[in-house]
């Protein structure tokens, strides 16, 4: 199981899975239904209906239609951060390697060695690729500097609450003893809530409310999200110290 580490606007890590040859396969197939519910509705509403345009004969809503399928994937990736309809159903999207948003040209490049991934001549060439690759990128990723991950951060509220801190862990916030349980689980629903929708407001209002309530001020460069899970440590260390059969 393959991870990339992402870096927020908030300068925040974050570990995501790679997505796999699975995910990318079935969201392609969504989107090839998205096609053919297309060709379908097409045929339903417009065969020997509309009159045909003066471009080889093609009507209007077919040249449309092809124009719609030959840059599907470019515009949904530039508009929508990412993110086809299939991809978005499967929960994965394309990221630069470099932890940040892909610029224009990166999914300029990706479009552009489509062919070279999935030509009806060798299809294979695209699975082969993600198959043998560190980061599981086609033709098109390797040489734009992206991959596809999956949009759920691999570290979750299990892996927070699994987590204690060592024995010989240092305090950082004496403070936290004076949190209530129910304080902390609100915390941990707040980290819940940032990894799955990744909105920093509440985390932010959180950490406020916390650094108030306790009257500290968090040390430089201790952003809210750390300043959040250190309370975390903090308030275990001090239960395991006080309660030692705890553990």
């Amino acid at each position: 199981m393959h991870t990339i580490r992402i870096k927020t606007a908030q300068n925040i890590d974050i570990d995501y899975e790679v997505a796999g040859i699975g995910e990318r396969t079935i969201a392609r197939i969504i989107d090839y239904a998205l096609f053919l519910a297309i060709i379908l509705l097409y045929l339903w509403l417009f065969d020997n209906v509309m009159s045909k345009s003066v471009l080889f004969g093609f009507t209007l809503p077919q040249i449309l239609f092809f124009v719609f399928y030959a840059f599907y994937d470019l515009i949904c990736e530039v508009v929508f951060n990412g993110q086809s309809l299939g991809k978005f159903v499967m929960k994965i999207k394309v990221v630069s390697l470099d932890g940040g948003r892909p610029r224009f040209g990166q999914y300029l490049l990706r479009y552009l060695f489509r062919a070279a991934d999935f030509t009806l001549a060798v299809p294979a060439v695209a699975i082969f690729s993600v198959a043998v690759t560190e980061n599981k990128q086609r033709i098109g990723d390797i040489v734009a500097n992206t991959t596809l991950i999956k949009t759920k951060p691999k570290a979750g509220i299990d892996e927070l609450n699994a987590t204690l801190p060592e024995e010989e862990y240092q305090p950082v916030f004496m403070e936290a003893t004076n949190l209530s349980d129910q304080d902390i689980a609100l915390v941990h629903e707040v980290i819940r809530h940032f990894l799955r929708t990744g909105n920093m407001a509440f985390v932010d209002n959180m950490a406020k409310k916390i650094q108030d309530h306790l009257d500290i001020t968090p040390p430089e460069g201790l952003n809210s999200y750390k300043f959040l899970q250190t309370i975390i440590k903090d308030h275990q260390h001090v239960l395991l110290n006080l309660n030692p059969q705890i553990g």
